[in-house]
């Protein structure tokens, strides 16, 4: 990979994780600089879930309405949304923002409404005393708003599954450094796993399809888009390793 293409995924993924940052301007006083991303960081992996699944929305609440009386729905609910994951609630972030004097009550259903695989990723924020907090200081609305501005959007439509998860590091990254904490323990920087990528891969054979075993997750999730570019045939990547902090699960 050229160096102009690294530089232009990293121009690209920045200026998005900064604008999304910016939203922390409306933080300022409730929340200190280093908890800024105890808001920002679930409310992204929140937004991107919700962009992913606002086309199909109407969908799944279709689907919804014929089999919440089965005892087992999953398999109707993401056949409905196109992801493994989906969300029965009635509302989305625009019906949210209309009706500002119930937002908190109806904010929680709305993330009681996701499948179970998302509950287990919300779960590691421990998002439930940030949403206490942000009513408590008047900013739960105000994030939403912002959240589901031009800044905040994430759908797959304009950011891919990768330049997402780089985005979310990057975020990392930045709540890290308000820490005072080395990036480094939280964040592997990206040219760093292209180079590690084109070690790993200097001696493949991408025009023949078969499977490569790599240790670390993030290098497995930046050779995908490498070998795409590089074969024609279907490359298997299996990851192995573990993730060391909750926020590395989004």
């Amino acid at each position: 990979m050229t160096n102009d293409r690294i530089n232009v995924v990293g121009t690209n993924i920045a200026e998005k994780a900064a604008m999304i940052w910016n939203v922390a301007d409306m933080l300022r006083g409730p929340f200190k600089p280093h908890e800024y991303g105890l808001v920002i960081l679930p409310m992204t992996v929140v937004k991107r879930f919700h962009d992913c699944l606002a086309p199909t929305w109407q969908a799944v609440q279709d689907a919804y309405a014929k089999v919440k009386h089965l005892a087992v729905i999953d398999g109707f609910l993401t056949k409905a949304s196109g992801y493994q994951f989906y969300n029965t609630s009635k509302f989305t972030f625009e019906k949210l923002l209309a009706d500002p004097e119930n937002i908190e009550a109806n904010f929680r259903d709305y993330l009681a409404g996701f499948s179970a695989n998302v509950q287990d990723v919300l779960a590691k924020f421990d998002f439930d005393a940030v949403i206490k907090r942000m009513v408590e200081s008047n900013t739960l609305y105000l994030t939403i708003k912002e959240f589901n501005g031009a800044k905040g959007y994430l759908g797959p439509d304009k950011i891919s599954a990768v330049d997402c998860g780089y985005i979310f590091e990057d975020l990392v990254r930045r709540f890290s450094e308000s820490f005072g904490e080395e990036a480094g323990a939280h964040f592997t920087s990206r040219d760093i796993i292209y180079l590690m990528s084109d070690l790993l891969l200097a001696d493949a054979d991408l025009s023949k399809a078969g499977s490569i075993t790599v240790y670390d997750k993030r290098i497995a999730k930046m050779i995908h888009p490498y070998e795409k570019v590089q074969s024609s045939e279907v490359l298997n990547i299996w990851a192995f390793g573990d993730l060391l902090f909750s926020t590395d699960v989004a």
